[in-house]
């Protein structure tokens, strides 16, 4: 049966020769041995299966890029010496080749989890969705639409938790047996908690921040200093303001709602780019002055258009081939 293996994958489907890698002491273990000696082509075809195996142990040491160049050097130094017999020139020599190529394909691999480790995680939403997940210490998050988080990897009690937001995040932060501080980075602050409820926005150069419960502290990138307490809402556009009882609508969209309190209709233009991902044009010389008062869906971008035309003085066109809406002030009848 052994002389039949001819590829990596022939000999990691033995369990005999999983166990003489992983050393059990199977009494099967001598065979391998006998079967590698004085067989350059068996010893290359066990390196092979070796190489896939050490592959998927990520937790130790990975080769590095010397030791990696070195075997593959030594495979298709080993390639190329071959006998040149009609019995080997063709066949052999295209199995080697093959066999190259799978130790290639996982020299590649291991350098794509190397990459791979060394970047930090990141989660993100599409348009038009919202989602809830857990972070690695239990803190919930919510994410509204077009939302990305990236967090840093070691979240070892007793060391700060670090996370990074573009969109907009709604934070459930968990506290700790040491109490390790969580600490929020968005453009023009970070935001430092220990267990809290808060709401963070950072899109277009602009931040806020929400606080629903507990409190936080502001660290502007000049090293200033913030205290907030709950209810207290602090944005930055060309300088921190704080004002208080805009917590209704600055969280209406965690229930799929858009709160609009004589909002600019060229603000609601950019909210819809940010959650949907379609392009607003406002067509008139007057309208984008225009504002708008109204409670309306957002969880549905036809039903958004639908509610708008209902209660609002604009007429509006979506162009759902061409991915764009357009506004316009509602030219009212003459009677």
């Amino acid at each position: 049966m052994l002389d039949n293996y001819r590829e990596p994958e022939d000999l990691l489907s033995d369990p005999s020769f999983l166990s003489w890698y992983y050393k059990t002491g199977g009494e099967a273990d001598d065979k391998w041995e006998d079967w590698m000696t004085d067989r350059p082509d068996r010893k290359l075809l066990v390196q092979m299966a070796v190489t896939l195996l050490e592959a998927t142990r990520l937790s130790e040491k990975e080769p590095s890029p010397q030791q990696l160049q070195k075997a593959e050097d030594a495979l298709f130094g080993k390639i190329a010496s071959l006998p040149s017999s009609p019995k080997t020139s063709t066949i052999g020599r295209m199995r080697w080749i093959a066999a190259a190529s799978v130790l290639v394909a996982v020299v590649a691999g291991i350098i794509i989890v190397k990459y791979n480790a060394h970047t930090p995680p990141e989660v993100r939403t599409p348009f038009g969705q919202i989602s809830s997940r857990q972070l690695p210490d239990g803190t919930e998050v919510t994410m509204n639409a077009n939302s990305s988080l990236r967090y840093g990897s070691n979240w070892t009690d007793g060391r700060d938790r670090e996370v990074w937001v573009d969109g907009e995040v709604f934070f459930h932060v968990k506290k700790t047996r040491s109490n390790s501080r969580f600490i929020v980075h968005s453009e023009h602050f970070d935001i430092i908690v220990t267990g809290t409820q808060f709401n963070v926005s950072n899109r277009h150069g602009k931040d806020n921040v929400l606080l629903q419960e507990g409190s936080i502290t502001l660290r502007t990138k000049d090293g200033k200093t913030i205290m907030m307490k709950p209810g207290e809402f602090v944005t930055y556009d060309s300088s921190l303001e704080k004002t208080v009882g805009c917590s209704r609508m600055t969280l209406a969209w965690k229930e799929q709602q858009l709160i609009l309190d004589t909002t600019p209709i060229s603000k609601v233009a950019t909210m819809i780019n940010d959650l949907y991902g379609t392009r607003v044009r406002l067509e008139g010389d007057s309208t984008r002055y225009r504002t708008v008062t109204a409670m309306l869906p957002s969880n549905n971008l036809d039903l958004l258009i639908r509610s708008m035309k209902e209660t609002t003085d604009f007429d509006i066109a979506h162009d759902s081939l061409n991915n764009e809406i357009v506004i316009r002030e509602r030219v009212k009848k003459k009677k």
